[in-house]
């Protein structure tokens, strides 16, 4: 028997007898079932979050109409909105105030712009890191869905990922016109 052939023998008849097949068997089912847990995790919804942070470009949907305000719930971006308004913690209705980082996971909604009677893809976004500003909370379910549709449901705080997992506010950053489809 060569050195190797021993050496496989020796590693597989102690691997034999520090572990058992109810051992192994239980390591297999929880594998199986932590696997089957992962299409539940939040979806990354931004590749890159400063493409959110770009400035606006002239005839661009993400440029503030001036139809409304920002620091009202009835404001239109704020159609599915779950949370204290960005707007008025600091931020704008699209950047999270001084201290707070945005979330890369996110939740949408589709909202009618009265200025030109377009409706808008929304992304809301979580800002994380300080203390609840609990300033101008607004509570809208336009279109909202179920937890487990977890794309389209404001009732999950966001802040996943973050170095802080401290809820602050919400931004609703326009990410483009609607289609029928999107509706």
């Amino acid at each position: 028997m060569s050195q190797f052939d021993k050496w496989i023998t020796r590693r597989t008849r102690r691997l034999a007898r520090l572990t058992s097949r109810r051992g192994f068997l239980n390591r297999i089912g929880v594998l199986l079932v932590g696997a089957s847990a992962i299409p539940l995790l939040p979806m990354a919804r931004a590749a890159a979050p400063e493409q959110y942070q770009r400035p606006p470009l002239p005839g661009d949907p993400a440029i503030d109409t001036p139809e409304g305000d920002p620091e009202n719930c009835n404001y239109w971006r704020y159609c599915s909105i779950d949370g204290a308004i960005s707007s008025c913690c600091g931020g704008t209705p699209r950047s999270c105030p001084p201290g707070t980082e945005m979330s890369p996971v996110s939740w949408i909604g589709t909202c009618l712009n009265p200025a030109d009677g377009k409706h808008y893809i929304v992304s809301y976004n979580d800002c994380c890191g300080k203390s609840n500003c609990s300033r101008c909370f607004c509570f809208r379910n336009e279109g909202d869905k179920p937890v487990y549709y977890p794309g389209k449901s404001n009732d999950t705080v966001w802040c996943l990922g973050k170095a802080g997992l401290v809820y602050n506010s919400t931004v609703a950053v326009v990410l483009g016109v609607a289609t029928e489809e999107d509706r």
